[in-house]
This record gives C-alpha cells, sequence and structure tokens, in this order.
C-alpha cells in the first residue's frame, strides 16, 4: 500500500501527523490485516500524512501483563518507548482497544507520555471536520446495524457515542443488544483470554454474545476491535449464520462506502 515507515520519514526529515499503530492482530491476523488495510486507505484517500513502525513495531505487552507475566511487559514496555521516543512520537492512533488502553493509561508511568486516539474517535473527529464524505446511498444506506461495545473501549475508557457516530454517518438503522454500552457483555477475549482455553462452564461467552447480537436482526454485527471481530465472526459461523450476517469493523463500514 505504499505506506511510509517512520525510518523513512525520519530519513528524509519529515515529520507525520499520526502514528499508526498497527497492532500485533492488524499485523498478523489474516481477518485483522482487513481492518488495517481499511484504516489506511481512508487515511490516504483524505491526504492525512501518516506513518507505521513497521518491523520495529513489537506488541505493547497487553496480552502478557493480562497474564501476569509483569517483567515481560516492563521490558517489551520500555523497548516500545524508547523506540516512539526516539523519533519524537507525538500523536498515536490505533485500531485496537487493547493497544489504546495499554498507551494510554499505563504506559505513562514508565516514562510513555502520548496522545493516544482510538480509531473511532478519530474517524468521528474526521467525520466533523468535513474530511471524510460518506457517499450518498452508500451499501449500508438503511441497513439495520447493531454495535458489540468493546471492554477496553466502552467501560475501561468511556469511548461509547463516537463509534455510534460513525455508524450514524453511514445513514444506517442503529439496533441495540440487549446488553449495551456500560452494561455491555465481553466477547469473551479480553485478559488474555484470547490465548488460552477457555475454562469450562455452561455456554461460550461469545456463543452468547453472538446470540444478543443475532437476536437485534441486524444484518450487519459492527465492531471496533479486532478481538471482539475474531469471536462474533467465530460465534456467527458457529450458528451458521455467516450467509446472512457480516461481522465488521466500523473502519471497513466506512472504507465501503467513502464518496
Amino acid at each position: 500500500m505504499q505506506i511510509p515507515s517512520m525510518a523513512e520519514m525520519a530519513a528524509n526529515g519529515e515529520t507525520p501527523e499520526v502514528l499508526f499503530w498497527v497492532g500485533c492482530a492488524g499485523s498478523f491476523d489474516q481477518r485483522a490485516q482487513k481492518i488495517s488495510r481499511a484504516f489506511a486507505l481512508i487515511l490516504q484517500k483524505i491526504g492525512v500524512k501518516f506513518a507505521i513502525l513497521g518491523k520495529e513495531e513489537m506488541c505493547t505487552g497487553d496480552p502478557v501483563r493480562r497474564a501476569g507475566n509483569e517483567f515481560l511487559f516492563q521490558m517489551m514496555a520500555y523497548q516500545n518507548i524508547q523506540v516512539l521516543n526516539g523519533y519524537g512520537i507525538q500523536k498515536i492512533v490505533t485500531t485496537c482497544p487493547h493497544c489504546f488502553n495499554t498507551f494510554k493509561n499505563e504506559y505513562p508511568a514508565l516514562g510513555g507520555q502520548y496522545q493516544v486516539i482510538h480509531h473511532a474517535e478519530y474517524l468521528q473527529q474526521l467525520i466533523n471536520a468535513g474530511k471524510i464524505r460518506i457517499a450518498d446511498g452508500g451499501p449500508f444506506k438503511g441497513k439495520k446495524i447493531s454495535f458489540h461495545d468493546s471492554c477496553y473501549l466502552g467501560r475501561a475508557n468511556d469511548i461509547y457515542e463516537a463509534p455510534r457516530k460513525v455508524l450514524e454517518s453511514l445513514d444506517a438503522e442503529l439496533v441495540e443488544m440487549k446488553r449495551c454500552r456500560s452494561n455491555g457483555l465481553c466477547c469473551g477475549a479480553g485478559g488474555a483470554q484470547m490465548f488460552k482455553e477457555e475454562e469450562k462452564g455452561r455456554v461460550r461467552i461469545n456463543i452468547e454474545r453472538t446470540e444478543e447480537a443475532l437476536a437485534t436482526g441486524a444484518p450487519v454485527i459492527a465492531a471496533a476491535c479486532p478481538f471482539c471481530n475474531t469471536m462474533l465472526t467465530d460465534g456467527v459461523k458457529s450458528k451458521e449464520k455467516e450467509s446472512e450476517v457480516s461481522v465488521l469493523d466500523i473502519a471497513e463500514l466506512i472504507a465501503a462506502s467513502l464518496a
């Protein structure tokens, strides 16, 4: 996609408006790579000057801290902070609420002070500023969309309105699940659960959440987190509804609707 790395920009004496922190899921997971591409496409199309770290980016350390390995978390965090501070990074945008939460709330104590924005808020800002223009009669006009609140975006950082405002710009009909906003139900991936087998119980949490989403009758389930996207996609497949219901990130919905 011809996206410059921070190293290339620095070598040319340039500074980006924002650093796009791609994250592990956005870099390595095939499904989440599509979200990264969609978000980068939006930024390119509207002329935002941005860069990525490329091979210099490593995991923020969120999963290892949640799993209890504080030593490894601090090692990873200090390494990232050294790289970011070395480039004089001021503003970071990420499509992952886990990365967002770690940068915003946990890195400052270790010397990493940045303006951190989740892509839900960033997209809303760009729409409000008139930089992102949605095509009339876009593919989601009038369609029912149900938004799933990610724990690290919602309860952890009180961001509920921004993703909904982004979806409203599509001229779609937003239908809420039974449990939403501060009462939303976790998809089951947070707290490093993404990387381990779940404990035995009555029902898998992602199945329960998917059932709530399907009960809205919406053909599109919107998410703003690659982990949530994976869990809800698996839930839709387990219910054999993948031909009727799509799980899409808000960046993908906007990218498909650009004027």
